[in-house]
């Protein structure tokens, strides 16, 4: 019994290390196509409308109501301590360093992430991706390349229009719901808000976009057994685009500390 036991943790343990192993080498694969030659305009093009644009009403209607919720939850509490004046920078920087590159990640894992593994899921089983090496095209450098360095682009784009939104958010419940000032509220954010607060969301932003579009990839290209298998990938996409998210979230935070 005792030696069942041991032997399962093993065999855990081992596809573990080999899921790790073969992520790894995708990952450098990957990285390796993103500047080697040659390069599908025309396809990075195409995914920085599907990854950025549209995904504009989804990013930006979760970046207006956290802020105005941000805005409600933080004078609730700062009232019991008559720091009432804190809530517009504690809105500001609490949006621009940490709500909105982690909200905008985990919206766009959902949309954007599994529609990618479904995608190249789809080619997986249909033999598509199989067609694409007949024809002596690199599937890294035609599926690959072009999804994950268009995620890093556009989701700092879209983190920043987040930061927007959800400070006006914040602001149109502070001025309108719980009386403040409209320019003291303006001064206040602007005055508290420092070039690195932006710089910090977008660096993460940006490691975010690697992040879903490498993991809806990766569970697309190694997709198995037909349709089912082609929900298993996406569901593995987005779950392990989310744990993946707020993993490197704590580390990342932690290294643009000051």
């Amino acid at each position: 019994m005792e030696w069942n036991f041991l032997a399962a943790i093993g065999r855990v343990a081992l596809r573990f290390l080999a899921a790790v192993g073969h992520l790894s080498l995708f990952t450098v694969q990957t990285v390796r196509h993103i500047f080697l030659p040659p390069f599908y305009l025309r396809i990075f093009l195409r995914q920085l409308m599907n990854i950025g644009y549209y995904s504009l009403p989804v990013v930006g209607m979760t970046a207006l109501f956290t802020g105005m919720v941000l805005a409600l939850q933080i004078y609730v509490g700062s009232s019991r301590f008559n720091a009432e004046s804190a809530v517009a920078t504690i809105v500001v920087i609490g949006l621009t360093r940490e709500l909105a590159p982690v909200l905008s990640g985990l919206m766009i894992a959902g949309r954007v992430g599994a529609a990618i593994a479904a995608e190249i899921g789809t080619m997986r089983v249909t033999e598509q991706i199989d067609a694409l090496v007949t024809l002596s095209t690199n599937p890294f450098k035609y599926l690959v390349a072009p999804r994950v360095l268009a995620g890093m682009i556009t989701l700092p784009l879209l983190v920043l229009i987040a930061d927007i939104i959800g400070v006006s958010g914040g602001y149109l419940v502070a001025t309108e719901s719980l009386g403040f000032n409209p320019s003291s509220y303006i001064k206040n954010t602007f005055d508290f808000l420092e070039a690195r607060d932006v710089i910090s969301g977008l660096i993460k932003s940006s490691v975010f976009g690697f992040i879903v579009c490498l993991m809806g990839c990766y569970h697309g290209f190694n997709s198995t057994g037909g349709a089912q298998g082609v929900g298993r990938a996406t569901t593995n996409a987005v779950v392990s685009s989310f744990i993946l998210i707020l993993i490197s979230d704590y580390f990342l935070t932690v290294m643009l500390l000051d």
